[in-house]
């Protein structure tokens, strides 16, 4: 099954190797080189099998080549998936990213990674400590620290660029913001939405993080088997991939798509069924790039604080220039945005 994928998969390079102290697989993804080394994230997970995890870091990898390039980063694409048995304790989570740093480290900066899914701030200090090949290590270790303050902000520019197409004004007072999802990005999200008056709804699997958060945010709770369905006019989702499907789109209820969550379209024909159902969605390799922004940008780049606001504020026009695209050329917005980020990278 692993060898089916490689053979199949039009990236550059895969490196694995098993972490027998653990039993954990470390898949290490090279989607792409051609606009610099391959930047992106490290996911902590457990998955059914070996296989599943390999395809997932395969997805996000090429997700990455397309996000540098529509950002307009001189980087290509990469992403690494540790796909763990069972949650570790505190010492074995440690020596696996010790490991794990070394790993990173023999690729001689041609992957260099920061925190996603499950991994944090901390873990990237422990890598750290191995290779210089990692971004996002606290402030104290002369990181730029956590990345999801940033997403947010670079998602909230986003959605507001889109409700400014699907409604004629960016203004989000009155409209009503579905966040589903309320980790590090997604809370981030719906602060900035409720601070911008709009009407939040809020949704996660924790019953309890949603309470929490709607009674601080003056949100109201939608449970998560009803949030793909709930009325409102956008809907983010926040939390993990692969949500928009055939079975799911038909029963969405809004105007506008527009979340931070990576792979939101479980195969590229969903881009064409929001099309059809007359749904703006936000292409989630634009719209979310705003870490990459401050991570990437900011300690390889050297980009001050304002230029990152800058680039921050300019995914809402990336997006604004995807619409017309999509409208011009007759495709959704998913298609559009590929033909611009591919255009960028060839």
């Amino acid at each position: 099954m692993l060898e089916g994928l490689i053979r199949s998969w039009d990236g550059e390079q895969v490196v694995t190797r098993f972490d027998r102290p653990t039993e954990t697989w470390m898949f290490v993804c090279i989607h792409s080189t051609d606009l610099g080394p391959a930047g992106g994230g490290t996911r902590l997970r457990t998955y059914e099998t070996p296989a599943d995890a390999l395809a997932d870091a395969m997805n996000l990898a090429g997700a990455m080549t397309l996000k540098m390039a529509a950002a307009d980063m001189p980087f290509g694409g990469g992403k690494a998936v540790l796909a763990v048995p069972a949650p570790l304790d505190a010492g074995d989570r440690r020596e696996l990213f010790e490991r794990y740093g070394d790993l990173v480290g023999s690729l001689g900066g041609t992957y260099q990674t920061g925190p996603d899914m499950n991994t944090s701030v901390t873990d990237m200090d422990v890598i750290g400590e191995r290779t210089p090949y990692v971004c996002c290590r606290s402030v104290e270790r002369g990181g730029s620290g956590d990345p999801g303050p940033a997403t947010a902000t670079g998602v909230f520019h986003g959605l507001r660029a889109s409700v400014a197409h699907a409604f004629g004004s960016d203004g989000l007072e009155g409209r009503s913001v579905l966040v589903q999802g309320l980790g590090d990005v997604g809370e981030r999200l719906a602060e900035q939405v409720a601070d911008a008056g709009a009407r939040l709804l809020v949704s996660d699997i924790d019953a309890g993080r949603a309470t929490a958060a709607a009674e601080r945010l003056h949100a109201v709770v939608v449970a998560p088997e009803d949030a793909i369905g709930a009325e409102c006019d956008v809907y983010a989702p926040c939390a993990v991939g692969g949500t928009l499907n055939a079975a799911s789109i038909p029963l969405l209820r809004c105007r506008v798509v527009a979340g931070c969550a990576n792979n939101q379209l479980a195969e590229p024909a969903d881009a064409d069924r929001l099309r059809a159902a007359g749904i703006l969605y936000a292409p989630d390799f634009v719209i979310n790039a705003g870490g990459v922004l401050h991570a990437w940008g900011g300690e390889l780049l050297g980009w001050p604080a304002e230029t990152i606001a800058e680039r921050h504020r300019a995914i809402g026009d990336t997006l604004l220039e995807i619409y017309e695209r999509a409208e011009t050329e007759g495709v959704s917005t998913h298609e559009a945005a590929e033909r611009l980020a591919r255009a960028r990278v060839a």
